[in-house]
């Protein structure tokens, strides 16, 4: 390796695939449960994903269009932390649950990164007790250096506050880390902090504007699953996955370029 130091992962969209059937089936039951009679859509969904943080996308929902919903004199400053914290138990039963499994590639990117004593950091806006459910189960044969997640930072993606706490907290000189994000917001926030970025779409976000990412890919690829390069310097041959070499070699590219 040669400049590789650091991989900070993204959670939602990017280790799991959690938004459509995970956050979303999550809000709905949420709603159900206290007798709101709304339930969003796959692409109600997507429209509100444009708003990161669950907590701020429910006030905008509920303060935008789904005042109807709500039974009269309802304080959104009582309910949506109530709700939230519903949303989120839901949530972490899906995932200890099995019912979301991860992305193709990520448990082997993340063993590979450890044999090679690559620091490897998770840097979320999502709840913190789901990121630790996730980390705890579906990640648990697998070093974690440092988790972010919640309410760690005062400003949610595309703000690069998160990532900026990333570096202060572990010292890594910025040309060697490379974040692997899956959004728009993601994307934008690493790049804001100066760093290199790999981006995996999913079905929500392969329409976003990834432009400023240095790489963008289908997946980090698995035998069930090849990883397609969309665009960037990437040079995957017969492989079709994504290894730490291919990261170190796109960090290079970059910070010569």
């Amino acid at each position: 390796m040669k400049q590789l130091k650091a991989i900070f992962f993204d959670m939602d969209g990017t280790i799991m695939d959690t938004e459509k059937d995970g956050h979303r089936v999550a809000f709905n039951q949420a709603f159900a449960e206290y007798g709101i009679p709304v339930e969003w859509t796959v692409s109600k969904y997507h429209e509100l994903l444009q708003i990161a943080g669950g907590k701020e996308r429910m006030k905008h929902y509920f303060q935008e269009e789904g005042k109807k919903y709500l039974p009269g004199g309802t304080s959104l400053t009582d309910l949506i932390p109530k709700l939230h914290q519903l949303k989120t138990q839901r949530y972490i039963s899906l995932i200890e649950n099995g019912k979301l499994p991860l992305r193709p590639g990520i448990q082997r990117l993340m063993k590979e990164a450890n044999k090679r004593n690559l620091f490897v950091g998770i840097c979320t806006t999502s709840n913190e007790k789901a990121a630790k459910a996730a980390v705890d189960s579906l990640l648990s044969g697998i070093k974690i250096d440092l988790l972010l997640a919640g309410d760690v930072v005062s400003r949610k993606k595309p703000d690069p506050e998160i990532y900026q706490l990333a570096l202060q907290k572990t010292n890594m000189p910025r040309n060697g880390v490379i974040v692997i994000e899956d959004s728009e917001n993601g994307v934008r926030a690493a790049k804001s902090a100066g760093l290199n970025v790999l981006a995996t779409v999913n079905e929500y976000t392969r329409n976003e504007d990834l432009s400023l990412a240095d790489a963008v890919v289908t997946s980090l690829g698995d035998q069930q699953e090849k990883a397609e390069v969309l665009s960037g310097p990437l040079n995957l041959g017969n492989r079709q996955i994504i290894n730490c070499d291919d990261l170190d070699a796109l960090l290079s590219q970059s910070n010569d370029g």
